[in-house]
């Protein structure tokens, strides 16, 4: 599966952005999806995670609550609703597919990724 990753910017603190992910091939929805961010310097971490059908999400702590994960698999894309943003989601973000094993937070778990989209949050 390919992935194409959009929709980041640039935006003052407090607010909103929406990323989305458009992935090619018909195996979309067979895959738990995840979005992770890397800032410069730090290595890359988890933000979020969606299941198959959508109903099932996994957050970091960090974001929970100001970040939503959905997908809409007619579409074979997924998003990341992000809202009250901090200068420290400043990064650049990420969409992957879970290859099904391995810890859905690491990066290592992850088989097919996207190119990336800058998000930068200013105080």
């Amino acid at each position: 599966v390919q992935l194409q990753a959009s929709g980041g910017g640039l935006v003052q603190a407090g607010g909103s952005l929406r990323l989305s992910c458009a992935a090619s091939g018909r195996t979309f929805s067979s895959y738990v999806m995840g979005w992770f961010r890397q800032a410069p310097g730090k290595e890359r971490e988890f933000v979020a995670a969606v299941g198959w059908s959508g109903t099932t999400t996994y957050y970091a702590d960090s974001v929970k609550g100001r970040f939503t994960i959905s997908r809409d698999n007619a579409k074979n894309t997924v998003y990341l609703q992000m809202n009250s943003l901090k200068p420290e989601d400043t990064a650049i973000y990420y969409c992957a597919a879970y290859r099904g094993s391995g810890l859905l937070r690491e990066p290592s778990a992850y088989d097919y990724w996207g190119q990336g989209t800058q998000v930068t949050v200013s105080s």
